[in-house]
Formats: C-alpha cells, structure tokens, sequence
C-alpha cells in the first residue's frame, strides 16, 4: 500500500510539474487577474508559518555607533506615535450618494408637434 502511495505521489508530482511548465506562468497571470483573493491566499500558504530566529549576541555585541544609531530609531518611533496619539480625528460617517432620479420615457413626436402655424389670411388682418 506504502509503496503504492508513493508511486502515485512521484507520478502526480511528475504530471503537475511538466504541466506547470507549460501552462504555469499564463495559469498564475489568469488567477492574480480575475481572482486576486485565490492569488493571494495561495501566497500566504507558501510562506512558512513558523520562522527560526536565532540570536546572535544582542545588544552585547554591539558596538557604540550602533547602539546610539539604534536608541535615535527608537526615539523617532516613540516621538512619532506620540505625534500621531496626539493628531486631530475628524469623526463622521461617509452618506452614499443619491442616485440620480429615474427619467420620464420620452414620448413619441406627433405629427401635431412639428406642425407649423397655419398661415394667416389677408381677410384676418383687418380690424372689423
């Protein structure tokens, strides 16, 4: 059964791999266009969840200029937060806008709207 398993993960790996080569960057290209949510969860799950970190003497090993150099960010940092703890916040609320009112259908044109005046008479203009 192992052995089964293991064939048919080296035949998977296999197929996927000659498939990626040929379709693989137009398949990447398609996903991150029409579905960027998909792309980037795919790109979150090949990052590794847990990163070692070692420490290599800390603030022992080092020297003055970098510790002076690294109290100054800290010092930045710490005054920044304050600048932004002591910021004006505008509070409120965004309203959506009204859609534009509905338009009446246009009626169609009658004869009796492109008609003109009908002409005067000579009898007309004179005053009784």
């Amino acid at each position: 059964m192992e052995a089964t398993r293991r064939s048919f993960n080296r035949d998977f790996l296999l197929a996927l791999a000659a498939d990626f080569k040929k379709h693989g960057a137009a398949a990447i290209e398609k996903v991150r266009k029409q579905q960027p949510a998909a792309y980037m969860k795919i790109c979150a799950l090949l990052v590794p969840r847990e990163m070692k970190l070692e420490h290599s003497g800390g603030v022992k090993a080092m020297t003055d200029e970098q510790l002076e150099r690294s109290l100054e960010l800290i010092e930045e940092m710490i005054a920044k937060r304050d600048a932004a703890a002591n910021a004006k916040v505008v509070e409120g609320m965004a309203e959506p806008a009204a859609p534009p009112a509905p338009r009446k259908p246009r009626r169609k044109t009658r004869k009796s709207d492109t008609r003109t005046a009908r002409p005067r008479r000579a009898e007309e203009d004179v005053v009784s």
